[in-house]
């Protein structure tokens, strides 16, 4: 009896210092990162790099100069070689992959970089992407989708760029659920943390246990991404982003730009040209801009940090 006695009582122990050691989902991802839970962090994210050469130099300019932290490249553009010689040239660049299933120019455009024949519902009649998320869900498959995913990130990886995220222009494999099934794997299968909404826009679309999953399987994503907000920014590029800016939670949030400078090269690509040099501007060259981040302190990081706690958290 009094050894029974003995072992309830030190099983009780047990559950009693069980329950005071926090879980990993009582820590929050800024605790795991090296941060206070209180820290508001910030990653200024670039999309669109190597689209063309305007949006090149503005990101490296952004990077160097300015408060942007982190860049995804989009592999099958023509202007791919230029980033990837000066991601090689500076290995402590933070650039991660934008999966492109899409080419939605008027004039400039691009194809697949996986073998044709084995992605060809990805592909129009004059052999480039389809220029709407729309037309790749009515042609192509998610394993057409996940085979160009693959080759893209097998590119950036062969061109020595140390990948260090993934997300995915026009939200092509994350607006839909089959689609968000290859995003899923190949985050897996290469081991990167990936851009990922918010729980009240998944919410929304219905996939309010997708961030679970997601983080089950040891994939790493910050806790909020700026995304239906973006609307409001037709109302004023700086004075929009200076009012997120002054409204971030603590903990770690993602937001994304597309940086370019007013050139005729930019002008004759794309409309929104503006908003990108807008944009560029804002993170670069504002003042304005920088006293927010200052004052009170928001932590600028890019995605290294969150791609070595997923793979430390495999090890």
């Amino acid at each position: 009896m009094f050894m029974n006695a003995i072992k309830i009582l030190l099983t009780l122990c047990l559950w009693q210092s069980a329950a005071l050691i926090p879980t990993a989902s009582q820590v929050t991802l800024a605790e795991r990162l090296g941060f206070k839970p209180t820290d508001r962090i910030l990653i200024i994210n670039g999309d669109d790099v190597g689209m063309c050469h305007t949006a090149n130099l503005a990101t490296i300019e952004a990077m160097e100069r300015g408060l942007m932290k982190s860049g995804t490249i989009m592999v099958p553009c023509p202007w791919f070689s230029e980033i990837a010689e000066y991601a090689r040239r500076h290995p402590q660049s933070d650039f991660g992959v934008h999966l492109c299933h899409t080419s939605e120019w008027k004039y400039y455009r691009w194809g697949p970089v996986a073998a044709p024949d084995k992605v060809r519902g990805l592909m129009d009649s004059d052999g480039c992407l389809w220029r709407s998320v729309e037309e790749v869900y009515a042609h192509a498959t998610p394993e057409e989708a996940l085979e160009e995913g693959r080759a893209q990130i097998r590119k950036a990886l062969a061109a020595d760029i140390d990948v260090t995220h993934l997300d995915s222009h026009m939200g092509t494999l994350q607006l839909d659920p089959r689609f968000m099934e290859s995003y899923f794997k190949l985050a897996l299968e290469f081991d990167l943390p990936v851009r990922m909404a918010s729980q009240e826009t998944l919410v929304k679309f219905s996939q309010p246990h997708l961030r679970e999953r997601f983080a089950t399987n040891g994939i790493v994503f910050p806790d909020y991404f700026v995304y239906e907000e973006l609307k409001e920014e037709k109302n004023g590029v700086r004075a929009f982003w200076a009012d997120v800016l002054k409204s971030l939670k603590p903990g770690v949030t993602e937001l994304y730009i597309h940086a370019g400078k007013p050139t005729d090269e930019l002008k004759a690509i794309t409309g929104s040209w503006a908003t990108r040099s807008e944009e560029f501007e804002t993170f670069t060259n504002d003042p304005e801009i920088r006293r927010i981040i200052a004052e009170p302190k928001i932590i600028l990081i890019g995605y290294r940090p969150l791609r070595d706690l997923q793979r430390k958290g495999k090890k």
